[in-house]
């Protein structure tokens, strides 16, 4: 059986406010075949998320012009629970509610050459609009605490917008781990100000891109073929590589390994015919759930 991909590019995002590399920073790992058509990985750790979606923008350019076709995961949440872009006040009269977020966002958040932005007063305006209080985003540093962004988590019992996406609900109900809710911007394990920042740089890849696709969103909750993939050069969808067990050999980064084995684990599945059911969210859920997945809170690839 045919693989779907050529070539599968994995992004460990970061929403570093200064230039960093090194561990939590952004790193990029590519699988990709070279001259003899081996599949070969390599690394490239970048310091700004400008750079980032740059560097991006050049490979799968590069790649899709020799008519390979690129799955490209990035490790923070694509969507936001559903109802976020109604309590917006955001127009999904003409787009679906994932669209509308993503073009808000984009609107919103603007990456300067020196990594920094206004995420936590950007997330304080969300909250305003949603709430005129400090809810549903919270984890704020002190310097960027107000009245509506606190540093603690707010009461989500029989708020409009719950804690957790459905995804995020399953793997925490399927013990497959603990992941943090899209709305906690800092602290451990915090994941919020990855997607704050990462989405805006999604929507404009997507934007450059014609025959790109987001999963689940552009694409449904089904199973891949060959077939609902004609005439798509990438398919851009949202990764989790703690679902693959990896740990850091002495001399190596952690970040690096992650993506290195979650991209390897992608491919080793397309080889064996078996990728194109990991695009499936449809596996225990009813159709409303899917519904709400498809249209604003997207799901995560394999799970």
């Amino acid at each position: 059986m045919a693989r779907l991909f050529d070539a599968y590019i994995m992004v460990d995002w970061s929403a570093a406010s200064k230039p960093a590399t090194g561990p939590n920073s952004i790193w990029i790992g590519i699988l990709a075949k070279d001259a003899r058509l081996k599949l070969q990985f390599k690394a490239v750790n970048v310091d700004t998320r400008l750079k980032a979606r740059a560097f991006l923008e050049d490979m799968v350019a590069r790649l899709t012009r020799r008519g390979d076709r690129v799955l490209l995961g990035f490790d923070f949440s694509l969507g936001y629970p559903a109802g976020t872009a109604a309590a917006l006040g955001l127009d999904t009269t003409t787009q679906a509610p994932w669209a509308a977020m993503h073009a808000h966002l984009a609107s919103k958040l603007k990456d300067k050459a020196d990594n920094s932005n206004a995420r936590f007063a950007i997330a304080a305006g969300m909250n305003y609009a949603i709430s005129k209080g400090p809810y549903p985003f919270w984890g704020a540093p002190a310097r960027d605490v107000v009245s509506t962004l606190a540093s603690t988590k707010p009461d989500f019992a029989g708020r409009p917008l719950p804690e957790f996406r459905i995804v995020e609900s399953y793997l925490r109900e399927k013990k497959i781990g603990q992941p943090k809710s899209v709305w906690q911007l800092a602290y451990t394990g915090s994941v919020g100000s990855q997607s704050l920042t990462g989405i805006p740089h999604v929507h404009a890849l997507r934007a450059a891109w014609p025959n790109a696709r987001i999963w689940p969103f552009e694409t449904g909750v089904e199973p891949m073929t060959a077939e609902t993939l004609d005439g798509i050069d990438v398919v851009i969808a949202e990764i989790y590589p703690s679902q693959i067990a990896s740990s850091a050999p002495k001399g190596e980064i952690l970040d690096e390994v992650q993506v290195r084995e979650i991209a390897r684990h992608y491919s080793e599945l397309d080889e064996k015919g078996r990728l194109g059911e990991a695009f499936s969210t449809g596996k225990s859920l009813d159709e409303g759930k899917n519904e709400q997945i498809q249209a604003e809170e997207g799901w995560i690839l394999g799970i």
